[in-house]
Order: structure tokens, then C-alpha cells, then sequence
């Protein structure tokens, strides 16, 4: 599937794609690695540390990151695949692009290794214990269908009960 990477926005809560799985992409496309770049873009435009492909409308299991080694730096994952190389669980807020005004504690393993294809198409890994592993984990829920709405507690919930009213209103 061809997509015009200039075309690509923000999709917001309660859009269907958000909730569906992604499927692989070919990393060596030309135009995979183009929407790639521009997701990179379109993450430093709305001040996020990381955007997946269902959240600018693509059934794609693609997410792009900053790169914590470089300031103005991002990364492309395409075709992620995390594992768990440090079990202690940590909890920590953590919000959403596609669901601004809502933040709420996750509990996630701290150490991640992630392998992949980067923006270029070439294998790509990395292992963290650091904030970028918790993103990782998050931008891949993204890729699997699943929303911070899905983590909340039932405290979040409450608090959060009129933002998610309003976007659900504004779809």
C-alpha cells in the first residue's frame, strides 16, 4: 500500500484503527522508509517522544522514537520485536498523543531489548533500562491495539472520565 507521506495526521481516541493490530511491513520499501521519516517529524511537531503508525491512520507495525543519543534526533522500529531482559517492574505516568489531557500510571518491566529494521532498512537493536525502554513498550502497545485506556485503574478512569467523554463526543 502506497501512502503519501505528506498526508499523514495525528489520529485521536476514539478512532477504530487505534484498537487494531498492525501488521509487518516490508523495511527495504522506499515509501515505508519515507512515512517513516516523516512520523519522525510529525513526533518532534507535537512534542512527543515517540508516535506509532496507528496513530497517523497506518495498519503498519512501525514506531518511531527519539533517539535518546541525539537532541533533535529520531528513530524508526519497523517490524519491533521487544524483550524483557530486566523483570523489575516500574511504575511511572505516561501519556498519549492520541489522547491528550490524559496521563496515568503504567507498570512495565524496566529493561527492554528491541530489535528491528531502523529507517533505512537496515536490522537494527538496542537494549535499555532508561525512559526510552518505557517507550518502546508503549509505542508497541500502540502496534497490538492497545491504549493507555486499556492500562488505566479505576482511579484513572475517574479522573480521567471527561477528556475521554469529550474526545469520544468530538469523533
Amino acid at each position: 500500500m502506497s501512502v503519501d507521506p505528506q498526508s499523514l495526521n495525528l489520529v485521536l481516541y476514539p478512532d477504530p484503527i487505534l484498537k487494531q493490530r498492525a501488521l509487518e511491513v516490508d523495511a527495504s520499501d522506499a515509501n515505508v522508509q519515507a512515512v517513516a521519516q516523516r512520523m519522525i517529524e510529525l513526533m518532534f511537531d507535537y512534542e512527543g517522544v515517540g508516535l506509532a503508525a496507528p496513530q497517523v491512520g497506518l495498519p503498519w507495525r512501525l514506531f518511531v522514537t527519539r533517539d535518546p543519543n541525539l537532541e533533535n534526533g529520531g528513530l524508526a522500529w519497523i517490524n519491533p520485536t521487544l524483550e524483557i531482559i530486566a523483570s523489575e517492574v516500574v511504575i511511572a505516568e505516561e501519556g498519549c498523543l492520541s489522547l491528550p489531557e490524559i496521563r496515568c500510571d503504567v507498570r512495565r518491566p524496566l529493561g527492554i531489548r528491541i530489535s528491528g529494521w531502523n529507517e533505512h532498512g537496515k536490522e537494527a537493536h538496542q537494549d535499555s533500562e532508561e525512559f526510552i525502554a518505557r517507550v518502546w513498550q508503549h509505542e508497541n502497545d500502540h502496534l497490538d491495539g492497545i491504549l493507555l485506556t486499556d492500562k488505566m485503574s479505576a482511579m484513572d478512569r475517574l479522573v480521567n472520565r471527561k477528556v475521554i467523554k469529550n474526545l469520544e463526543k468530538a469523533f
